[in-house]
């Protein structure tokens, strides 16, 4: 039988094929291409141009054994059960897919303990760009040791950005949490409330910190006493939200509205209300922070704060992949009112005694 001659396969271009072409040595090649810093953005796009004349194509699992988890993302939540975060991680993950990066998630349950851990934890596992989505705390102090982890992090040259206001020097994503609540007590008191009540999540957190200040803002603005506004902290949860509005109206029983500093607790004050045989907003209004996707489709339908959740775990992705600046950028978010039925006039038979100074 005649053999026939063995078909050469075409090499297939490696790395060091492209830094040659590129006229780079292999350690810029390889930063260019996995979008690592001390790169300029000019010269990686001249490399990864070259890299698809010559055919190059990464291989992701040599990358991950050679160095660094380069494709991996770490996502770390306060709670991978709250709707907010769920949100802020589709943005994220929609941005990791569509750039060919994988995510890793975890959370902390608000412990600034368990924060530490987790960040420590992808660092073992050498993950390069990480994202911290979640409020700061009041306390300078309690963010200490992690801002001493994440600038050991950023020396080493990994990638960090955070979502909401932290005591911590690097890349933000800053949601309207100020504005936000100062747009929602002005919608009630258009409508003519004055007897307002405020269910807040926990009081270390810089998120409420913040929209508190915003409501205050436009409380005092129409000339309310803000020290006459009984304010109820619990768990950013719907249980939170339940027992707090309990505690709320029966040490208030006047109250006409009711301001939940995210959309859990309102769904959670909401039912309560409901099951207490009060009529929303025919008795009480109830308003919220965040608009989760279940505030379209409770009854009555929540009146809330819109924040672009998803855009924000967008911005954040890309704070990460960029190169880092010479002073932490801030980016700020819009918000929105988005007026639903749980919210309504004063009632008529209101005749409790107004806040005012």
């Amino acid at each position: 039988m005649e053999e026939r001659p063995v078909e050469e396969r075409p090499a297939i271009p490696r790395l060091v094929d492209v830094a040659r072409a590129a006229g780079v040595s292999l350690a810029t090649a390889s930063r260019a291409m996995t979008g690592s810093s001390g790169v300029s953005s000019t010269l990686a796009a001249h490399v990864q141009a070259v890299a698809a004349q010559v055919g190059y194509v990464p291989n992701s699992h040599a990358r991950a054994l050679a160095g660094g988890q380069a494709s991996m993302i770490g996502l770390i939540v306060h709670d991978v059960g709250d709707p907010y975060f769920a949100e802020i991680a589709r943005g994220v993950l929609r941005e990791t897919e569509s750039r060919g990066y994988m995510a890793m998630i975890s959370q902390t349950e608000r412990d600034p303990r368990s924060e530490l851990a987790r960040i420590r934890a992808l660092r073992a596992h050498r993950v390069t760009s990480i994202v911290l989505a979640g409020s700061g705390y009041v306390e300078a102090d309690t963010e200490v040791d992690t801002a001493a982890e994440l600038a050991s992090f950023s020396s080493a040259g990994g990638r960090v950005a955070v979502i909401g206001r932290h005591h911590l020097p690097v890349d933000a994503v800053l949601p309207d949490n100020r504005d936000g609540a100062e747009t929602i007590m002005r919608h009630l008191l258009d409508l003519g409330h004055r007897d307002i009540g405020v269910v807040g999540g926990p009081a270390n957190l810089t998120t409420v910190e913040d929209r508190l200040t915003g409501l205050r803002s436009a409380a005092e603005a129409h000339g309310l006493n803000w020290g006459a506004i009984p304010v109820v902290h619990g768990d950013f949860t719907r249980e939170g939200g339940a027992s707090s509005a309990a505690r709320l109206m029966r040490g208030h029983p006047e109250l006409t509205a009711v301001i939940a500093l995210n959309d859990p607790m309102a769904v959670g004050a909401l039912s309560w209300l409901l099951h207490d045989g009060r009529l929303v907003p025919g008795e009480v209004s109830v308003a919220g922070f965040d608009d989760i996707p279940v505030a379209a489709d409770v009854y009555p339908g929540l009146t809330t704060i819109r924040l672009p959740m998803i855009g924000m775990g967008r911005q954040a992705l890309e704070l990460v992949l960029k190169p880092p600046a010479a002073r932490p950028r801030r980016r700020r978010t819009g918000h929105e009112l988005v007026v639903r039925a749980s919210t309504g006039p004063v009632p008529a038979r209101s005749g409790a005694a107004r806040l005012t100074r």
